[in-house]
């Protein structure tokens, strides 16, 4: 959801806020370098939204000249699995903009429930926008879990 860093002065404030984070525990990040590339592209991310990692929230960003090219599906697959079986999160929060559907039909062929509407959640550019709230339990994860579309 978040804009990219304008800048290389804020994306390295983001590194180190990242770091931060990730040192109390509450953070993970992974950068999507692109198989033949050598620089990121977008990152996924983890955030702790509640004491022990019992829920977090995925959020993502990528550059879009990798849209539809199966990144976000492989990228958040491997973030999924980590945090359920690793972290051992076990409710996953995910925001979309309603009018995003890619994002939102991405999420859903994830498996993710589509639980409500957030009316005004997120500034962009001049206005709000409604985000819809998606969620992913521990117990309805399967690493090997296909995904809606290879059904």
């Amino acid at each position: 959801m978040w804009a990219p860093p304008p800048n290389a002065a804020a994306f390295t404030q983001f590194i180190e806020w990242a770091h931060a984070e990730r040192a109390t525990g509450k953070y993970v990040c992974y950068g999507i370098v692109p198989r033949g590339e050598e620089h990121a592209a977008g990152v996924f991310e983890l955030r702790q939204l509640q004491p022990g990692f019992l829920r977090g929230e995925l959020g993502f960003v990528m550059a879009s000249r990798l849209w539809g090219r199966g990144l976000f599906p492989e990228g958040s697959r491997l973030l999924l699995n980590f945090a359920f079986q690793v972290v051992k999160v076990h409710r996953i929060e995910a925001r979309s903009p309603v009018d995003n559907p890619r994002g939102n039909a991405a999420l859903q062929k994830l498996g993710a429930v589509r639980e409500g509407r957030l009316r005004d959640a997120f500034w962009r550019e001049d206005h709000y926008v409604d985000q819809y709230l998606w969620s992913l339990l521990d117990t309805d994860w399967w690493p090997d879990k296909p995904q809606q579309s290879d059904r």
